[in-house]
C-alpha cells in the first residue's frame, strides 16, 4: 500500500538545531543528501535503486521522483535524462483502472470512499503525469518549445482518455488536479512561444470547453490570456468547431467579438466574487469595446462593478468618457458636474478639459464650458503645463460657440475676438496640431477673414499631407467665398483623385454646387447622377435587408443626395423634378426642416403662397432655429407688406431673429432692408442693403459650419 503518496517531495525536519532534508513516501523516508550525492556522481542507477528499495517504489515512480529532484535543483539536462525513461502508457493504464467514470452525480451523501489500492494506483500514476509536465517545463526553459508543447499535450490527451466524461472532485487527488491545471495553462503559452498560433487558439478553446475541473482563478487567467491574445496577436482565429457549439448559443464571428465575450464573462465573475479583481481586464474591455464603438455597453459594465473597486469620482469620470463617446452629451456633462463639485475634485485637469470639450459642442452649454476651460488653464501648472494649450483651445471653441447665441452685436464681437485670442494662444503651445490649425482657420472664415482662413486651410493640408478630406473641402469653400470658383473646382477635383470612392459624397455635392455657381447646371445634374449611382452600389453591398445603423453609417448619404438634387432643380425652376426628388427624400427621412424649406420654395415657384407659407412654418415648428425657414417666411411676409403694412413687424422680427443666429446670412440682410424700405426707414434699409452686398462678395457656396 502507498500511504500519503502525494508527499513524495522534499521535507525538512529540524533536529538539534540542524535541518535534515528527506524524501518521504509510503510512510518511509530517505535522506535527500544521500540521493543528491549519488546524482552528483552520475550514479543514476544507484540513486534509482536507493529510492526503490528505501521507499518501496517501482521504476517509473523512482525516476519521476528523481527527475523532480533534479528539476528543483535546476539541473534541467539531468532532469530530462531521467524523464525520458518513464513509460507514460503504463501510467495511463493504471489511472484508467483506478478512475472509472461515475454513473451518477456525486454528492456529499453518496461520495464514495476510494479503496486503498485504487488510491495508491492513482497517486502513483499522477506522479508520472506530473513528471511529464515537468519534462515539458524543462524543455521550455531550454528553448525547445515545440517539443515542450508536444509533451504537455500528451499529458492532457492522457487525462482526457482516462476521464472521458470530465474530471470531478471525487475522482482525482489534489496532486493530479494541480498537474492538470498547470498543464492546461501551460499548453497555449508553449504553442505561442513556438510560433504556432492556430494551435494556441485550439489549446485555449480546449482549456475552456473541456471539463478539467479548474478552479475559478485558473479559469479566469486562461480567459484573460485568450482574450488578450485575440485582441493583440494580429492572428485571425478560425471559428469554433461545430462539435463545441451548443444549439441556440451565441457564436462569435471574429476575434473582437470572442474577446469581448470572454472579458464580459470575467467582469461578471469579479462582480459575483468568483474570481479575484484584475484591473487590467477592464482596460482590455475598454480597448475592445472602443474599437467597435460600443462605449454605451462599456458604461453598463462599469456601472455593474461592485462599489469600492473604483472611487466614485473615478467611476463618474470613466462613465462620462463612455457616454461622451456614445453621443450622450447631457448624461456625460451631468456626471462631470458631480465630479467637479467643490466637495469632490474641482481641480481635476482631465475632467475639466473633457467637460469643456463636451460643452463646446452645444451653444447652450458654451458659457459653462468656457468656465471649465478657464479653470483648466489656471490649473495647468508644473508637470501639467503642457496641457495649457489644450485648455486654451477648448476655451477658444467654447467662446466661438457662445458667440452664436449672444444678446447683442457688441457681445458677439467681443466673444469672437476672445475666441481668436485663445486659439492663437493655443497655437503657441501646439503649433503642429492639425485639429487646432483647422479650427482656427474656420473661426477666421466665419468672421470673413478669408485671407487668414486660406492660409490656415493650406497649412492644414500641408501638415496632414492632404490625407484628411475636410481640409480640401475647407479650402474649396474659402476659394468659393473669394469668388474663385474655377480654382475651387480644381482643388475639389484634386481631392477626388486622392479620395476613395465611398468617401467622395461630400466632395461631389460640393462640385455640383460649384458647377451651379459657374452657370453649368447640366454638369451639376450629371454629378448628382453619379452620386445616385454610388448610392445604388452602396446599397447593394449590404443586400436588400439593411439595418438602421447601416443606413446611418453610409459614406454617401442618400437623403442628402436626393435633397440636394431637389434644391438644384428648384434653382432651375424644374418644379415637377423637384417634387419627384422630394418624394424620394421623404421616403428616407420623413421629418426634415431643410426638406420642408425646399418644398416651400417649390410652392413659391408655382405661385402658390399659402402652401409655401405652410411648408416654411412647418419647418420652423420642426426646428425652431432654422435660419432658411425664418428668412423664407420673412421674405413672403415682406412681399405682402407692400400692400398690408401689419405684416411688416412680423417679417422684421423673423429676419432679425435669423440674423441673431447667423449674422452672415446675406438674404436675411437683403429682405430686412426691403422691410425697412416698405416701412419708410430708408437709412436703415441702406445699411442693410450695404451689408448684404458686402456679404455676397464673400459668401461661400456652403456654410463653413457644415465642415465642423
Amino acid at each position: 500500500m502507498l500511504e500519503n503518496h502525494q508527499s513524495k517531495e522534499l521535507s525538512e525536519n529540524g533536529e538539534e538545531g540542524e535541518t535534515t532534508r528527506q524524501l518521504c513516501a509510503n510512510g518511509l523516508c530517505v535522506k535527500a543528501s544521500e540521493v543528491e550525492a549519488k546524482l552528483d556522481e552520475g550514479n543514476i542507477q544507484e540513486a534509482e535503486s536507493s529510492l526503490r528499495e528505501g521507499l518501496s517504489l517501482n521504476s517509473e515512480e523512482a525516476r519521476a521522483l528523481l527527475g523532480r529532484l533534479e528539476y528543483q535543483r535546476g539541473n534541467l539536462e539531468g532532469a530530462l535524462r531521467l524523464f525520458e525513461g518513464i513509460d507514460l502508457q503504463a501510467a495511463i493504464q493504471k489511472l484508467q483502472a483506478s478512475a472509472p467514470p461515475p454513473e451518477k452525480p456525486v454528492t456529499k451523501k453518496n461520495r464514495p470512499r476510494d479503496p486503498p489500492q485504487q488510491s495508491a494506483s492513482q497517486h502513483a500514476a499522477s506522479l508520472v503525469l506530473e513528471a511529464i509536465y515537468l519534462k515539458a517545463k524543462s524543455l521550455q526553459k531550454l528553448g525547445r518549445t515545440n517539443e515542450a508543447a508536444q509533451e504537455c499535450k500528451s499529458v492532457l490527451d492522457s487525462v482526457e482518455r482516462i476521464f472521458q466524461q470530465g474530471i470531478s472532485d471525487a475522482q482525482v487527488d489534489t496532486r493530479l488536479q494541480e498537474t492538470v491545471s498547470h498543464a492546461v495553462e501551460l499548453l497555449p503559452a508553449l504553442w505561442k512561444e513556438s510560433g504556432d498560433y492556430q494551435e494556441a487558439v485550439s489549446a485555449y478553446r480546449r482549456a475552456l470547453l473541456s471539463q478539467w475541473n479548474l478552479d475559478n482563478d485558473s479559469c479566469a487567467r486562461i480567459q484573460k490570456d485568450f482574450a488578450v491574445f485575440l485582441l493583440h496577436s494580429g492572428v485571425e482565429a478560425p471559428p469554433p468547431s461545430l462539435g463545441s457549439q451548443v444549439e441556440g448559443s451565441y457564436i462569435p464571428r471574429n476575434n473582437l467579438e470572442e474577446a469581448i465575450l470572454l472579458l464580459m464573462i470575467l467582469v461578471k465573475k469579479f462582480n459575483t466574487g468568483k474570481a479575484k479583481w484584475d484591473p487590467s481586464v477592464i482596460e482590455h474591455l475598454t480597448f475592445a469595446l472602443s474599437l467597435c464603438s460600443q462605449t454605451s455597453v462599456l458604461a453598463k459594465q462599469l456601472e455593474e462593478v461592485m462599489p469600492g473597486v473604483f472611487t466614485r469620482v473615478e467611476r463618474w469620470n470613466n462613465l462620462a468618457l463612455c457616454y461622451s463617446a456614445a453621443g450622450q452629451t447631457t448624461a456625460a456633462v451631468n456626471l462631470l458636474r458631480k465630479s467637479l463639485h467643490k466637495h469632490e475634485q474641482p481641480d481635476d485637469l482631465v475632467a475639466l478639459l473633457l467637460a469643456a470639450k463636451l460643452c463646446s459642442e452645444e451653444p447652450c452649454l458654451a458659457a459653462e464650458g468656457a468656465g471649465y476651460a478657464e479653470r483648466a488653464v489656471n490649473n495647468a501648472q508644473g508637470m501639467d503645463e503642457h496641457l495649457k494649450g489644450v485648455g486654451l483651445r477648448m476655451l477658444g471653441l467654447c467662446l466661438g460657440k457662445q458667440a452664436k447665441v449672444p444678446t447683442s452685436d457688441f457681445e458677439r464681437s467681443r466673444l469672437q475676438s476672445e475666441s481668436l485670442k485663445a486659439l492663437d494662444g493655443a497655437i503657441a503651445f501646439e503649433h503642429n496640431n492639425p485639429d487646432l490649425i483647422f479650427e482656427l482657420g474656420v473661426q477666421y472664415a466665419e468672421q470673413r477673414n478669408l485671407k487668414a482662413a486660406s492660409r490656415y486651410a493650406k497649412e492644414f493640408i500641408d501638415v496632414t499631407g492632404g490625407s484628411v478630406l475636410k481640409g480640401w473641402r475647407f479650402l474649396s469653400l474659402v476659394l468659393s467665398a473669394q469668388q474663385r470658383f474655377s480654382e475651387a473646382e480644381v482643388v475639389t477635383d484634386a481631392a477626388l483623385d486622392e479620395t476613395a470612392k465611398w468617401d467622395q459624397g461630400p466632395l461631389l455635392r460640393l462640385k455640383a454646387k460649384l458647377k451651379i455657381s459657374q452657370s453649368n447646371p447640366t454638369e451639376a445634374v450629371e454629378t448628382y447622377r453619379y452620386l445616385l449611382a454610388l448610392v445604388q452600389a452602396q446599397r447593394k453591398s449590404f443586400g436588400p435587408l439593411r439595418t438602421l445603423s447601416q443606413m446611418e453609417e453610409d459614406k454617401v448619404n442618400e437623403f442628402e443626395v436626393w435633397h440636394g438634387l431637389a434644391y438644384l432643380y428648384s434653382s432651375l425652376s424644374h418644379w415637377n423634378d423637384v417634387e419627384v426628388c422630394l418624394k424620394k427624400a421623404g421616403e428616407l427621412k420623413q421629418y426634415s426642416a431643410s426638406m420642408l424649406h425646399t418644398e416651400g420654395r417649390m410652392w413659391e415657384g408655382r405661385k402658390e403662397f399659402q402652401p409655401a407659407l405652410a411648408a416654411f412654418l412647418d419647418g420652423l415648428l420642426l426646428e425652431n432655429d432654422s435660419v432658411p425657414c425664418k428668412v423664407a417666411v420673412g421674405a413672403l411676409l415682406c412681399e405682402r407688406g407692400k400692400d398690408h403694412q401689419p405684416t411688416l413687424p412680423v417679417a422684421r422680427s423673423l429676419l432679425s431673429d435669423a440674423l441673431r443666429i447667423d449674422p452672415t446670412n446675406r438674404k436675411a440682410w437683403y429682405y430686412l432692408g426691403m422691410v425697412h424700405k416698405y416701412d419708410g426707414r430708408i437709412a436703415d434699409a441702406t445699411d442693410c442693403f450695404q451689408a448684404a452686398s458686402m456679404l455676397e462678395e464673400s459668401d461661400p457656396i456652403e456654410s463653413f459650419s457644415t465642415i465642423l
